[in-house]
């Protein structure tokens, strides 16, 4: 329920200068509005502040105006105790909407129990937020949301600043150091959450905000992390990493084996994982020098655990692209493809044959519900009006990939920061970062196994965005709200 608005102006200025026909958007303003919801039975009173911040050169000129939504929860705790979640999506170049408005804002899209879209569209009241026990911003980085540069009359943006994983990192820690000291919010434990990319970046930041803002963190949180330094690897792992997610969506679809199919999910995973890492990667680390009969008998059991072919797999030489997998699983049952994002759902190709789906499924379903959703949203709940297109994705590429350290970053951050401690959440049905590549990405994280304890992992019975299924919402909140309570710390020293 929103009770009350009211507008506070910082500083307002123009993105774009000439006559008043020019679409322009504030570079630094607030909109705030009072709203009220009930989470876990209790109901509770908020502040939503729709802002735009600006971030500045070393001259102290705007060179982007960043657009954020911060909840603050009513007569809470002080910010000295009080925790503050900061959230980041992913693509690179997508906005903060799939979580803010779908995971652990106030507010929820209105989707069935299974995450499809239904109409009318719009949002209610999210019962499962993490907003009783933190405060949340969510942050649109440069390009996504309302979020754009600001470049010089007559240049052209200078896109090294902006469009790459150490220059996207370096420039964020800049902008949250500014956006903490607004909101006074330096005592608070801090949280940082990022979903697939936003996974790369979140764990950049780790390191990023202590080392250049001297901002320590409490906890990062990785959403289905996209982790390339495990995509980028040779077939003998990224292939085999693939394998459990293939386990997983055979079982959903009831593509396995009846010796696999009768068995809950959970019992056939670990047989699956067990597989991929004793048997199938030193099988593919062989390369064309493996044997024939080992070939077979390895072909034989990706089948029992993919429910593809034999053949299909001897084809591919033990390596099956996902693409592939999407088209192939289905395709003499009933012909559907199945997604990308989120194996649960089908699609419909204009030919059964090819290598893989004409479109993803999941994301066409996804932008049916969510771009009507988050526009509504903005204008008609926050009071945020604005002729600036919100960019569901917005234009960063190229990107520049090179110099990816923040595996072995955010190990050092944790190495630094005794308070810090790591939680990855992930859905089985992701056949993009699957759960089994966040697993990897957590075992590989510090080789010593000095920090393992610090580290946790949870599954669910969805997609990428395992939050859509409303079980799974509920779930994936709990774990959070737990994580945070436990180590938003008081009284204790950082020492080992």
């Amino acid at each position: 329920m929103k009770n009350t608005i009211f507008l506070a102006f910082l500083f307002i200025a123009s993105i774009n200068t000439g006559n008043s026909q020019n679409r322009s958007i504030p570079i630094d303003t607030m909109m705030v509005t009072q709203h009220s919801t009930t989470i876990n039975g209790t109901k509770i009173t908020y502040t939503a502040t729709a802002g735009m911040q600006p971030l500045w050169d070393e001259l102290g000129k705007p060179i982007a105006t960043l657009q954020y939504t911060y909840y603050k929860r009513n007569n809470a705790e002080s910010n000295e105790t009080r925790p503050l979640l900061i959230s980041f999506n992913g693509g690179p170049g997508s906005a903060s909407v799939w979580m803010h408005i779908a995971y652990t804002g106030p507010m929820v899209l209105n989707i069935d129990e299974e995450g499809y879209p239904v109409q009318p569209y719009g949002v209610s009241e999210n019962p499962y937020s993490v907003l009783d026990v933190a405060d949340i911003v969510f942050v649109n980085p440069v390009n996504t949301g309302y979020s754009r540069t600001i470049p010089e009359s007559g240049k052209e943006v200078d896109r090294d600043k902006f469009f790459g994983i150490n220059a996207d990192i370096t420039y964020l820690a800049e902008w949250l150091n500014t956006f903490v000291s607004r909101h006074n919010r330096w005592r608070s434990p801090k949280y940082i959450i990022g979903e697939s990319y936003g996974g790369t970046r979140v764990a950049g930041l780790a390191l990023k905000l202590q080392e250049a803002q001297w901002m320590y963190l409490n906890g990062v949180i990785m959403v289905s992390p996209a982790d390339y330094n495990a995509f980028n690897s040779d077939p003998a792992i990224a292939s085999s990493l693939n394998l459990p997610y293939y386990t997983a969506a055979a079982w959903h679809h009831k593509m396995l084996p009846p010796a696999l199919q009768q068995k809950d999910l959970l019992d056939v995973l670990p047989e699956a994982e067990n597989f991929a890492i004793n048997n199938l990667m030193p099988a593919l680390a062989k390369g064309g020098f493996i044997g024939e009969t080992e070939k077979n008998q390895i072909a034989e059991k990706m089948a029992y655990y993919t429910g593809l072919s034999q053949k299909s797999i001897l084809q591919n030489n033990l390596d099956v692209p996902t693409g592939f997998f999407w088209k192939e699983l289905l395709r003499d049952q009933s012909g559907y493809t199945i997604g990308r994002l989120d194996s649960r759902y089908l699609g419909l190709d204009k030919r059964a044959v090819g290598t893989s789906p004409d479109y993803s499924a999941e994301l066409t379903s996804w932008l049916h519900s969510f771009t009507p959703a988050i526009n509504y949203y903005m204008r008609e709940h926050l009071n945020f009006k604005t002729d600036t297109k919100y960019n569901m994705f917005g234009n960063v590429h190229p990107w520049d990939t090179e110099n990816n350290n923040v595996r072995d970053g955010l190990r050092k951050a944790m190495a630094q920061n005794p308070y810090l401690n790591v939680m990855f959440q992930a859905g089985y049905y992701d056949g993009a970062t699957t759960y089994f590549n966040s697993k990897y990405t957590m075992w590989q994280l510090d080789p010593s196994g000095k920090l393992k304890d610090r580290l946790s992992f949870h599954g669910y019975r969805s997609g990428h965005m395992m939050y859509l299924r409303r079980e799974d919402l509920k779930a994936a909140n709990d774990h959070l709200r737990e994580f945070i309570i436990k180590t938003a710390v008081k009284g204790k020293s950082a020492k080992y």
